[in-house]
């Protein structure tokens, strides 16, 4: 989007931003939006706003049914796909199990560093997020670790003394680092 526009071009917006700018629209605006940008029959559209109003409702079902119908129809079968791997991949806490496509995709959306791949492969956990950035100090990061917060591509550290892997670096490429369940880092190998 730019300046709050969003594009229905698949060339000017990615399918996670779109999806996402989808996904986040008001309950009061969601059944004009699927009336208005969908091909869904109008019965099905006027049984959402009915399921809306009661109250074993479950928040944003909606929502998620008018992104994934527009994502759908502008950026295809595969775009969809990414936009919800990249939007599970990035849920607090998620364990979902990354790849290299998703983890690049996400490039835009959250913070990322650049490192060489020896500064990476082989290193202690706690050496990479305080080089990233992703926390100030060593000291910072054992003390992450130690409470549980460190994950290295959602998957929890387990020890301050834990180095990171050939398998953690994917397709050698990329790999993402989090502190705590929103703070998220990808590292790009170059």
């Amino acid at each position: 989007s730019e300046d709050g526009a969003v594009w229905l071009a698949p060339s000017r917006l990615s399918p996670y931003k779109f999806y996402q700018y989808l996904v986040q629209s008001t309950d009061a605006d969601v059944i004009r939006f699927m009336k208005m940008l969908t091909f869904m029959p109008l019965e099905e559209i006027k049984e959402m706003e009915s399921l809306m109003s009661q109250n074993d409702y479950v928040p944003n079902t909606a929502q998620k049914k008018l992104a994934e119908e527009v994502t759908r129809f502008v950026h295809g079968a595969e775009g969809l796909r990414k936009a919800l791997k990249a939007t599970e991949g990035l849920r607090p806490g998620a364990d979902t199990v990354l790849d290299a496509e998703t983890l690049e995709a996400l490039a835009e959306v959250i913070p990322t560093s650049e490192l060489k791949l020896d500064e990476v492969l082989g290193q202690p956990v706690v050496d990479v997020m305080a080089l990233a950035g992703l926390q100030k100090s060593k000291g910072e990061a054992k003390r992450l670790v130690k409470g549980g917060g460190a994950r290295l591509n959602n998957v929890k550290v387990e020890s301050e003394d834990a180095v990171v892997g050939e398998a953690d670096v994917i397709e050698g490429r990329v790999m993402m680092l989090a502190a705590g369940k929103k703070n998220k880092m990808l590292i790009k190998i170059v």
